[in-house]
């Protein structure tokens, strides 16, 4: 019943381009040629790749809005505003979370965090997520990696008297929110230079605009790239630009002085003594996450992330490993029993579409089966 693959062959680079690299850089051409269907066209863009450095990173200031965000965010710092960090509940979503949650911690007391439950609210901004809000005394949100079409809810939401602060990745609808701030390099009037951030990384630029307003040195927002590149590597996001720098800085981080969740998870995961590689967070680390979100709550993920003792990491760690292991055998069942229904249907292979149903199987795995089953 195997399906015959469609290789989709990215062109080759520009055979000027490829010359002309293969001779600065002193490589073969095959190389110069990969390079160059990456976009790298110049020996600086090269240095750039093999050798990223900070400096590079972009001014956070140039996001559309971000000034308006600062200064939002600054009233409700010196006001000792309560603040509610809202995020989805995969990975880009609980890292964004713990991020902000983590370095607003440590200038800020007022301060909660929210992940809607993927069953009853489903993804993004909610209504029941609002109502808790208003319910415990929250007047500004800060909405990661979703809410940029949350147009009628960020509504209610100002007619409740709650303001939104939106840092997304995805693409806008034509009408954005009447939020205080949307904060989004997809954003069709943005000029910002690099657009694939991951809804994490929207979530640093917004910290690192408000550390240099603040004039917190950078290097107190080094602790947050170990939960940047695990974002950054889950999302899939394309690893170039200022991803790379992250992704570089970020990978040094986890494996130099990881926070004490992502420890736990990377002892779980059996990677205690080994260099930890992007494959590593997309294969072992990033699931594991991800389970949290998938079997019970995202919001044990973030409990994890921004846990400050041993013993907290150590138990929420052991709790999201065990939901990993249950999503594992659920998702091979399922499989299995999908691949059983497929086989029945003759024509199952020549059709362009094919709908499997069963009301009794687990939610949180669909989305993983149906990717098994394309490569089946």
């Amino acid at each position: 019943m195997a399906i015959e693959k469609k290789w989709i062959v990215k062109e080759p680079g520009n055979p000027a381009v490829v010359r002309q690299l293969a001779t600065e850089l002193g490589v073969d051409m095959a190389l110069a040629n990969l390079l160059a269907q990456r976009g790298i066209k110049t020996f600086a863009d090269a240095k750039s790749f093999f050798r990223p450095k900070l400096e590079e990173l972009h001014d956070p200031f140039l996001l559309k809005d971000m000034d308006k965000a600062v200064e939002r965010l600054e009233v409700a710092l010196d006001t000792s505003e309560k603040i509610l960090v809202y995020g989805d509940y995969d990975v880009d979503g609980t890292t964004a979370v713990a991020l902000v949650f983590s370095f607003l911690r440590n200038i800020h007391s007022n301060l909660g965090y929210y992940i809607p439950d993927r069953y009853d609210e489903g993804y993004g901004v909610s209504y029941k997520g609002i109502d808790w809000a208003k319910e415990n005394g929250y007047s500004l949100v800060i909405a990661l990696d979703c809410g940029i079409k949350a147009v009628e809810k960020v509504a209610y939401a100002k007619s409740l008297g709650i303001e939104f602060i939106i840092c997304d990745h995805h693409l806008p609808d034509d009408r954005l929110p009447d939020a205080v701030a949307v904060l989004d390099p997809k954003r069709p009037d943005c000029n910002y230079p690099f657009d694939d951030l991951s809804g994490c990384g929207v979530g640093f630029k917004f910290m690192q605009a408000l550390a240099s307003v603040r004039h917190i040195p950078f290097i107190h927002l080094m602790p947050l790239l170990d939960l940047l590149v695990v974002s950054i590597a889950s999302d899939l996001v394309i690893m170039t630009g200022e991803n790379r720098i992250l992704a570089h800085f970020g990978l040094q981080q986890l494996n130099e002085s990881p926070r004490k969740g992502l420890l736990s998870i990377i002892k779980l995961s059996g990677l205690e003594k080994h260099v930890i590689t992007i494959d590593d967070i997309v294969f072992k680390i990033g699931p594991r996450i991800n389970a949290a979100g998938r079997m019970e709550s995202g919001k044990t993920a973030v409990d994890l992330l921004i846990s400050r003792s041993d013993d907290d990491a150590k138990s929420i760690g052991d709790t999201i490993n065990t939901h990993n292991n249950d999503r594992k055998s659920i998702d091979r069942e399922i499989t299995l029993e999908a691949i059983e229904m497929a086989a029945t249907a003759s024509d199952f292979a020549t059709r362009n579409s094919t709908v499997l149903y069963n009301p009794t199987w687990h939610k949180g795995v669909l989305g993983i089966v149906a990717s098994r089953l394309v490569e089946t």
